[in-house]
């Protein structure tokens, strides 16, 4: 799996207001030449003109390999990033991306559900496509503040009562998710992304019904965790000083290692880009990020120190 570091030089080709605060993006590789396959759920690290990096979902045809599609939600509160996008890059800037990263892959089912909250549409999209181009029966459930607000609408309104629910909260209030728990329950897989509140309650009400197994999720930045017994004194012990450093239970790994002079490259801090992936050699980890594996966890020898914590009083680190 490609980590962040990688990165290509690309045109932006495109920009267009999808709703109301969302920019698109239409990016070509410099001399015409193919983007590498991606599949349905992928998204790309984009480093902006200023030196900054963040993450978005691929919403174009994976099978258009002569172009990537992002969307990017202008975010007043928000770190900078958005508020650059809509406000300086313009299209005929040549920016760098990374290489397409799929932690939210759409694997093979009878049927499927999606339910997007907002700009979580963006990954849904291309896995509408694929499921389209599959043969196989889908359903889609999407609700935004308003109609205003939520992308893609030309795409989604042609298809909208059989395979599509639009359903704005001003118009409709908030999602039923006993029906979208009952769809699950009568076989299909659920795939979701959007605002913590939305994911969080289709966790909640999926474990009620115990249909854990059949929801999706992505988020846009690692779920919050409530401190587990002992999390206050988690020791990180560095292997190649064999200095000790505490880490208080308000505090990242990354936050505390930075406080002792000990350089960590991020970028997302958020357990989404895998900048700041670090190899652990003793300890058991509490994997908070969005971007390992289940396999890859199970090895128990790689972390994302922005988020993730320890389940043991001790890690040791190979720093």
């Amino acid at each position: 799996m490609s980590r962040a570091g990688d990165s290509r030089e690309v045109l932006v080709s495109g920009m267009r207001l999808e709703a109301e605060g969302v920019m698109s993006l239409e990016l070509q590789a410099l001399g015409g030449e193919p983007f590498a396959h991606w599949q349905a759920g992928a998204h790309i690290d984009v480093h902006l003109p200023s030196g900054i990096v963040r993450q978005y979902s691929l919403c174009g045809d994976p099978e258009d390999l002569r172009h990537l599609r992002i969307a990017v939600l202008r975010e007043e509160k928000g770190r900078g990033g958005s508020r650059e996008v809509h406000d300086s890059l313009r299209v005929g800037q040549v920016i760098r991306i990374g290489e397409p990263r799929n932690a939210f892959a759409l694997a093979p089912a009878t049927s499927y559900q999606f339910v997007a909250g907002g700009i979580g549409i963006t990954p849904i999209l291309p896995m509408i496509l694929a499921a389209e181009r599959a043969g196989v029966p889908w359903h889609l459930v999407y609700g935004g503040r308003s109609r205003r607000s939520m992308a893609f609408l030309e795409f989604f309104v042609p298809r909208a009562g059989e395979h599509v629910e639009i359903l704005p909260a001003d118009e409709f209030g908030l999602l039923d998710l006993q029906r979208i728990a009952a769809r699950s329950a009568a076989g299909a897989e659920t795939y979701s992304c959007g605002p913590g509140v939305l994911l969080d309650a289709l966790t909640a009400r999926f474990a009620e019904q115990e249909l854990q197994g059949r929801l999706h999720l992505e988020r846009f930045a690692a779920a919050p965790l409530a401190a587990t017994a002992g999390e206050g004194d988690l020791t990180v012990i560095l292997a190649r000083s064999g200095r000790e450093i505490a880490v208080p239970s308000h505090c990242s790994i990354m936050a505390a290692l930075r406080e002792h002079g000990v350089d960590v490259p991020s970028s997302c801090e958020q357990g989404v880009c895998g900048m700041c992936e670090t190899r652990v050699l003793d300890g058991e980890i509490d994997h908070r990020d969005m971007l390992l594996t289940d396999s890859e966890r199970a090895r128990n020898n790689l972390m994302m120190v922005c988020v993730s914590r320890a389940k043991s009083a001790r890690l040791t680190l190979d720093l």
